[in-house]
């Protein structure tokens, strides 16, 4: 430790020693006890209407109760998505306890779960989320809410009762269950008969627009029930416009209090009874207290209903009153106690700014002592530091030189390494070229030589690029710079690139001022940027594009040469990185080894240039190459005296072509061939290898194939196909993000999907698999081996589809990593079984609740089940049908009627070809069996 470390320890120590005295006799000087103070978060779906504003009023009432807790609201406004960025928002802000009213129950299923897993108590209100990971719940049961109000209109008389029933939003978890439990109730009424339902989505104008619509059945009507009050009103409104002779009883659900409340309404005979239907506003603030003191509390707290008519509503709205009473009083109370303890803190301060000063006074005293004592101790041991300083600088000094003779020895050794790859590239290519001069073989023999030779020129190219980037980095390479026309060199370059710009229809242009401008540059260096600029415009250029090279010489000092091209852009992100050492950008349309760029940079530099670049994403690139004119900037050892030629440019040309050279067209599919049961999608960026594995695939299967992730993502969706061979490495988006995204939907999950990938390493190999990958093949790999791994997916999941089909319990024993596909099929079985009975019932039904359309629904089902959806539904109907005439007293029409059918006959006929017997006959046998 130096002086200077030794003085600011002395400091922090004086600062820690006066926080510690101010501390504690701050602390001794408070006489009221602390109490413990939380921060509650409410996120409530809606907050628009009357029941919600009377649930928030509760827990306002019953905070009361507690002043040291801080309440934290938000109203999502019935947006599901604004819902959960409110409750991320709260987790921010570090609440103790989150409360939440959930608008949907899937999409709030993740952000609750993801509070719980925190330590974060959560308290759901009202409506469930998709998952048990929560610490409580408070709300009232539907299902008795329905039994207790058909259960009363069954008590009103002892005569014939019709009953309609205006129901709330279709496939609503709350309609559902009031809709069950009020058939459940007046089941034991024989005289009580629900003779329509009709939906009013919860609204009062929604409600009366659908009575309209069956006006001529409500002369009829002794009853309505109104699954809440505003559509109670609106029905009673209704029914008055009608001016029926008889009076018709109307009972709704909520009982709130106020002007525009359930009580009041029956107090004024608009409606007849109301149910109450608790908030549990400040049942959730009681249980969040109990949760948060750590004492004992109810996970599931019910809440509990009853039944308000002209007998009990005085006593209800006189209740109302009397608590509305003591809220007042209490907040009157608490203003009372903030004012007393405003001039209680006033006093205090004053106080603490004396005591403070004292001891202030008492301390620096002290520590002007220490100071003096801890600087004579720096001072015996500063001499002792200088020499292990000195010490610690020879050592460094020895293991610098040691780790430059071992970086240079790793650097000799690279560079060896890659000069010996030229020659078994060498002896490549020269066969490779040998057999390709010779026309006499067949057309597949030949692309597969192309396909050869231009990778083997593409790994030339890379191996030369390290080569000279070790050159110029690491041994510091020196010019050999002579005059030379600038125009002309570039001209021969650009030829170069004819064929190529006219192969894929892109204009290639090339505009000079002068005829010969005079440039002194090293021939052997500088044509490696050109060539590399160039072949990078027509790489991220389309067909029918262009790219343009301009000269300028506007001025004596410098020459500008500017590559321009009208191809997909860079990310603005990416082009202040993109002359760094071996960057890649993210998403980019087309991968590299990213040397290309910063060894041109190198060269440019060389030459006492510069390189700028000027893009924007899907408008274009421009790289603009400045290079000094004259030889003053040059040493004299990089000058040489004698003018180089450049006639080996076409040869050198090779190797930047090849990247752009189409060697292997798409086999064209033989449009009279028959179409092949099984689809494979292949994504690969690789235009070689994609067409290679497409070639190969579709002997065996229909294959479809894209080249960029984003792109795949959309063909996957909409394609649906048996299984997904995918890079890992994609412009878009990558192969990993790709999986992880099917495998989280429900209409692509059950997909198999095979990663090809060149990464890999065990970390690599693990991250794939977790990526819910079913294989992860590194390259190079043998093509029978992939071929025998996609026949052995599809095979098992064909095997899967024959479980679903024939026993629906195996959804059950599905394996935890298909828990969507699990939900999936527990969701659409659970449907269909609810709906057995509603002879309206079809698929448009099915796709509504689940949320998917008709094409994706049938697919899934038909991936997962091997079946289409009709004949299922009709199964489950006949396997229902004869569960009855096996367990049951039912006549035959009942039956009928029961599982859905709107005609006995054509319910005989259906069972006769399913079981071989008529419902009768198959009802009889049993008898004389038993």
């Amino acid at each position: 430790m130096n002086i200077r470390s030794k003085v600011s320890a002395i400091c922090y120590y004086q600062y820690i020693l006066i926080f510690l005295v101010m501390s504690l006799f701050i602390s001794g000087c408070h006489k009221v006890k602390n109490k413990v103070s939380y921060t509650i978060g409410f996120s409530q779906c809606t907050g628009s209407d009357l029941w919600r504003r009377t649930m928030l009023d509760e827990m306002k009432t019953e905070l009361s109760l507690h002043p040291g807790a801080e309440f934290i609201y938000s109203d999502a406004q019935g947006s599901s998505k604004r819902q959960v960025a409110q409750v991320a928002k709260m987790l921010d802000q570090g609440i103790d306890l989150l409360i939440i009213s959930p608008n949907e129950a899937q999409p709030l299923t993740p952000i609750v779960e993801s509070a719980y897993e925190k330590g974060i108590p959560v308290i759901v209100i009202d409506r469930k989320t998709a998952s048990s990971l929560y610490t409580a719940y408070v709300g009232a049961d539907n299902y008795e809410i329905g039994k207790m109000a058909g259960q009363y209109i069954g008590s009103m008389a002892k005569g014939p009762i019709n009953v309609i029933e205006v129901m709330g939003l279709p496939g609503s978890s709350p309609a559902i269950e009031r809709d069950r439990g009020f058939v459940d109730g007046i089941k034991r009424f024989s005289n009580v008969h629900l003779i329509n339902k009709v939906y009013g989505d919860w609204l009062k104008n929604n409600a009366q627009t659908e009575l309209f619509k069956i006006k001529d059945q409500l002369s009829a009507v002794n009853a309505v029930f109104a699954h809440n009050d505003v559509m109670a009103a609106g029905t009673r409104r209704v029914l008055d416009s009608f001016n029926l002779p008889k009076k018709v009883k109307v009972i709704g659900v909520d009982a709130l209090p106020g002007n525009d409340g359930g009580i009041k309404m029956v107090d004024n005979k608009e409606i007849d009874a109301t149910l109450l239907y608790p908030t549990g506003g400040k049942e959730a603030i009681i249980t969040a207290f109990q949760i948060l003191n750590k004492e004992q509390f109810f996970r599931d707290n019910i809440l509990q209903s009853v039944v308000i008519d002209s007998a009990n509503v005085r006593l209800m709205e006189l209740q109302w009153r009397k608590i509305n009473s003591q809220q007042n009083d209490i907040v009157r109370q608490q203003k009372l106690l903030k004012e007393q303890d405003e001039i209680y803190k006033d006093q205090q301060s004053v106080l603490n700014i004396i005591v403070i000063s004292l001891v202030l006074a008492i301390v620096f005293g002290g520590l002007a002592f220490y100071w003096l004592m801890e600087n004579r101790k720096i001072n015996r041991s500063l001499e002792a530091k200088n020499d292990e300083i000195l010490h610690q600088r020879n050592r460094l000094i020895e293991m610098s030189s040691m780790a430059e003779a071992a970086t240079e020895a790793r650097l000799n050794f690279f560079t060896n390494v890659s000069h010996e790859f030229r020659t078994p590239l060498t002896l490549m290519l020269a066969p490779i070229q040998d057999f390709l001069s010779n026309e006499n073989h067949s057309e597949i023999a030949t692309r597969n030589f192309k396909m050869i030779q231009q990778n083997a020129l593409r790994l030339l190219k890379l191996v030369n690029q390290l080569i000279d980037y070790r050159k110029i980095e690491y041994e510091k390479q020196s010019l050999n710079a002579s005059a030379n026309n600038i125009v002309e060199f570039l001209k021969e370059i650009i030829d170069s690139f004819r064929l190529i710009a006219k192969n894929n229809h892109i204009s290639l242009e090339f505009f000079t001022p002068k005829k010969e401008i005079i440039v002194w540059f090293d021939t052997n260096m500088l044509d490696k940027v050109f060539f590399n600029l160039i072949s990078n415009a027509f790489k991220f250029t389309s067909e029918s594009g262009q790219v343009k090279v301009t000269l300028r010489a506007d001025n004596d000092d410098f020459v500008e040469i500017e590559i321009k091209d009208n191809g997909v852009g860079i990310n603005p992100e990416d082009v202040s990185k993109i002359f760094n050492q071996f960057y890649q950008a993210e998403n980019a349309p087309i991968t590299g080894s990213g040397i290309g760029l910063s060894l041109s940079k190198e060269i440019v530099e060389i030459h006492q240039g510069t390189i700028e670049v000027k893009s924007k994403k899907w408008a274009g690139t421009t790289f603009i190459v400045s290079l000094p004119l004259g030889d003053k900037h040059l040493k004299i050892n990089e000058k040489s005296g004698n003018h180089e030629e450049w006639l080996d440019l076409n040869s050198r040309s090779q190797i930047y072509l090849a990247d752009l050279e189409k060697v292997v067209e798409q086999p064209q599919k033989d449009l009279l061939s028959k179409p092949k049961e099984l689809t494979i999608l292949i994504v690969e960026d690789n235009t070689d290898l994609l067409h290679y594995l497409v070639e190969k695939f579709s002997v065996h299967y229909e294959v479809d194939s894209e080249e960029n992730g984003n792109n795949a993502l959309l063909k996957a969706i909409e394609l649906v196909p048996d299984l997904i061979i995918s890079d890992v490495l994609l412009p878009g988006q990558s192969g990993k993000q790709l999986t992880e995204k099917l495998k989280s939907d429900v209409r692509t999950s059950h997909i198999p999907i095979i990663l090809l990938t060149a990464q890999g390493s065990l970390e690599n190999q693990i991250s794939g698999i977790e990526s819910k990958a079913d294989l992860y093949i590194t390259k190079p790999f043998n093509f029978d081996y992939l071929l025998a791994s996609v026949h052995n997916l599809i095979n098992n999941r064909i095997l899967l589809k024959e479980h679903f089909t024939n026993d629906i319990s195996l959804i059950e024993k599905i394996p935890t990593s298909k828990n969507i596909d699990k939900k999936f099929l527990n969701d659409f079985v659970g449907i269909v079984e609810q709906n057995l009975s509603n002879e309206k019932f079809s698929v448009d039904d099915i796709c509504k609740i689940v949320g998917v359309s008709r094409i994706q629904l049938y697919r899934k089902v038909k991936a997962l089940m091997g079946c289409n959806i009709a004949d299922y539904i009709l199964n489950r109907r006949l396997l229902k049908a004869k569960h009855l005439l096996n367990n049951g007293n039912l006549t035959i029409a009942e039956i009928t009627y029961r599982i859905g059918f709107a005609n006995p006959n054509y319910f005989a006929t259906v069972f006769k070809a399913k079981y071989g017997c008529t419902p009768s006959e198959f009802k009889r046998n049993k008898i004389e069996d038993s």
